[in-house]
């Protein structure tokens, strides 16, 4: 069975939520995402791909690192419901990097406001967030071969969560709001430019089964001064990619975009 067989059969019988299963086209992004991460090309994937649950998340992950497929470094985290499959090391390093100069900016688009604008570094929440997204990861770096998702309690239970999956899916800019007065943004209507990254499985390649690895969106009002940070996280992303085999045909792509409604 080759290595892109071995990726679809294990998603099919281990993330199957009753009598659906994931289908081959599916299951092929999974692989892609999980390959990814283990290589250090994103710090972690948030699955969303269906209703399975995070002990079946576990399941796959496990079955894939038994089968060699991907390290046992990977861990399962459960973060008030959401699922994710995070590498530890490569996550701690971009948290850190919040608000250095040209490494991951966060932005606020509080509902109150007039436009987007960047976030004052020295904000409380934020501060504690981070302070305690990295406690987690260090705790999540000293765990091998875990059999059971990491689940997250009440410590992230003042996380802005949008922020929070930024900066785990390694953005180079994050949003924030003060979500303890509104779900609500102030980004209907704002132009918005949008980042996507995509790449195919090494193995896949010849039948153009691309996969998408990187989507996220900058207010053009900001993009002179989220420029750096842009241009740094491209730089990594093909630094990275050139490093490995696994995933071919990396294209970056840029649209515009300006929304109705968005949520966040």
């Amino acid at each position: 069975m080759s290595t892109q067989e071995l990726f679809v059969a294990t998603a099919r019988k281990c993330l199957s939520v009753g009598k659906k299963r994931m289908s081959v086209a599916q299951s092929l992004d999974l692989a892609v995402q999980v390959s990814a991460v283990d290589l250090g090309l994103k710090p972690a994937l948030l699955f969303d791909t269906n209703g399975a649950s995070a002990d079946q998340v576990q399941q796959y992950l496990s079955s894939l690192q038994a089968s060699q497929l991907v390290s046992k470094s990977l861990v399962t985290l459960d973060l008030n419901g959401n699922t994710l499959i995070v590498n530890p090391v490569t996550a701690r390093s971009n948290v850190k990097q919040m608000f250095v100069d040209g490494g991951v900016a966060v932005m606020d688009v509080c509902h109150s406001l007039e436009k987007p604008t960047l976030a004052d570094p020295l904000r409380g929440e934020l501060k504690s967030m981070k302070h305690g997204l990295l406690l987690l990861l260090s705790e999540l770096e000293q765990l091998t071969e875990a059999d059971k998702p990491h689940y997250v309690g009440e410590v992230s239970e003042g996380w802005n969560l949008c922020t929070v999956f930024g900066l785990l899916l390694g953005y180079p800019v994050t949003y924030w709001f003060d979500h303890t007065k509104s779900f609500g943004n102030c980004l209907p209507l704002t132009p918005l430019m949008v980042t996507t990254a995509s790449v195919t499985l090494q193995e896949y390649a010849g039948a153009g089964h691309r996969c998408c690895l990187y989507s996220f969106s900058i207010p053009t009002a900001l993009l002179k001064e989220m420029q750096s940070n842009l241009e740094n996280w491209r730089l990594h992303l093909e630094k990275g990619f050139q490093q490995q085999h696994a995933l071919k045909d990396l294209t970056v792509c840029q649209s515009t975009v300006t929304l109705p409604s968005v949520c966040l």
